[in-house]
């Protein structure tokens, strides 16, 4: 699989998340649609969106309620850049809108895509023994210390992880979740004490090795504001795809957005 292919694969997602299309994400102008539920969407995304902004580089896709889009098509438009609707003060003139309609912002996130000949080439040795696992390995590990390589609440989507283990001690894992038919994302854990060892970059590299196996395309999310996360993507062997900003009701910030 070549870079181009993983980029056309990820536009392609994100085209069934944002009710648009693959082409969409390529054009030089920017472009609203309204949005729907779809079951080709990533499996944990709550649809119809309110409002979600997506950027690969090149404009601004924006999907959402029918009654939001006129507005929000007048603020991407008439921002001086793509990066300013991604950031404040821009994002506060986003919520102003969002308020009419008892929403806010809600998510910031950029996702990462594999460098084909980066993650081939990243040395994936580790000091401590790694082992492939699959769900029923997975039983029990359902706690704190693993929550970013496992989610408990989508226990059916992690389908494939890799462990480092000292002398029978788990003590970092990476998992990946089927969030998608034709991707899966990755999420990594280590326990405080065997940080900052390469460990964590060696199970992410290794993990997006055996899901390229698979036939499917790795991918990785963080937080703009989670520096180690994002260095291990890039240490990984992964490079920035796209990014995405979400709005969610009011309510559901307040409580367990």
């Amino acid at each position: 699989m070549e870079n181009i292919e993983i980029m056309e694969v990820a536009m392609q997602q994100s085209a069934h998340d944002c009710s648009c299309t693959a082409e969409d994400f390529r054009k030089p102008e920017n472009s609203v649609h309204e949005s729907f539920a779809s079951e080709a969407a990533r499996k944990y995304l709550k649809l119809p969106h309110i409002c979600n902004l997506v950027s690969y580089g090149t404009n601004i896709v924006a999907c959402g309620k029918k009654e939001l889009l006129p507005e929000i098509k007048k603020f991407i438009d008439s921002a001086s850049s793509i990066e300013h609707c991604f950031e404040t003060p821009d994002l506060y003139v986003l919520n102003d809108i969002l308020a009419k309609f008892g929403a806010r912002v809600c998510f910031m996130a950029e996702y990462f895509l594999p460098d084909i000949e980066q993650v081939y080439r990243v040395d994936a040795a580790c000091s401590y023994e790694m082992r492939i696992m699959g769900p029923d390995d997975f039983a029990g590990l359902y706690i704190p210390a693993w929550s970013n390589a496992l989610c408990e609440d989508r226990k059916h989507l992690d389908v494939l992880g890799i462990g480092a283990y000292d002398n029978g001690k788990l003590i970092g894992l990476a998992g990946c979740s089927a969030d998608c038919d034709t991707m899966w994302q990755i999420g990594v854990d280590v326990l405080p004490e065997y940080r900052r060892r390469g460990i964590a970059s060696a199970l992410t590299n290794r993990l997006a090795r055996e899901i390229f196996e698979r036939d499917k395309v790795p991918f990785y999310c963080a937080a703009w504001s989670n520096v180690k996360s994002v260095k291990n993507a890039i240490r990984s062997g992964f490079r920035p795809g796209w990014v995405e900003v979400t709005a969610k009701p009011n309510a559901a910030i307040v409580g367990d957005a």
